[in-house]
Parts: C-alpha cells; structure tokens; sequence
C-alpha cells in the first residue's frame, strides 16, 4: 500500500477511522487523503432545492481534526479533499480508482439490519463499489 484513501465524516465512527487510516499510513510509510463526502439529500422529482447534510464549518472541523491527527503522529504525506454529492460510496470509490489508491479505510455506524436496509450504508457500498482493498473500522 502506498496510497490511502479516508473517508470520514460528522458521524462518531468517523474517529474510527481516521485512527486505523493514521496507522496504516505511519506503519507503511504511504500518502495518506482524508475524503469528505456531504450528501445532497432531498429536492428529488417536482422541486425544492437540495440540502447539506452537514455545514460547511462542521466539514472543515472534522477535515482539519483529521489533518491535524495525522500530522502530529507523523504521517509524511497527508492531504484532504471534499466534495458534495448525493452518492457518498460512489464518489468515494470513483475518486479512488481515478487516483490510483491501492487502499480505502472507511468507518461503519453500526446500524442494525433493518435500519441498514431501509437507509444503505456507504460502508457496505463501498467494500461492495471498490478497486481495492477495503478496511471497515468499527
């Protein structure tokens, strides 16, 4: 592994995450990109206008704590990129294959079966969606 791509976001388990991206990055010596994906939701069919679902500040926040994490255990090459998209795994996965990440990290809500099947999970599409290896951190 030479690249990783983590993805966080707002959600707790995001911290997860960044914790095992961190670690890989600094065991293997590997460029590290945290990706944030805000998700379009709503203004589908016949109007409205799609909405954030999360601020621009609270995007910033959770990228520069993940910077900030990896710079002070000492990963060598770290960067962050975001996007807003109503997809979050496609995204994620299109950037990967696009860029040449060997690796994705990405961290699961826990969401029991039923809630999973009525919402998705950007984990579970993203192990499905990928190129590369994928680590879910719980």
């Amino acid at each position: 592994m030479t690249k990783i791509l983590c993805a966080i976001d707002d959600a707790g388990h995001s911290a997860k995450a960044i914790d095992v991206g961190v670690a890989l990055a600094k065991a293997l010596n590997a460029e590290l990109t945290f990706i944030a994906v805000n998700q379009l939701v709503g203004g589908y069919g016949g109007g409205g206008v799609p909405a954030l679902h999360w601020t621009q500040e609270q995007e910033s926040a959770v990228l520069a704590r993940a910077l900030a994490q990896a710079r002070e255990t000492g990963v060598a090459s770290v960067d962050t990129i975001a996007f807003e998209r109503r997809d979050p795994a496609r995204q994620i996965t299109s950037y990967a294959e696009e860029n040449g990440y060997d690796h994705i990290v990405v961290g699961t809500g826990g969401k029991g079966s039923m809630l999973r099947m009525m919402l998705g999970s950007v984990s579970r599409d993203v192990a499905d969606r990928a190129h590369c290896p994928v680590t879910i951190a719980r």
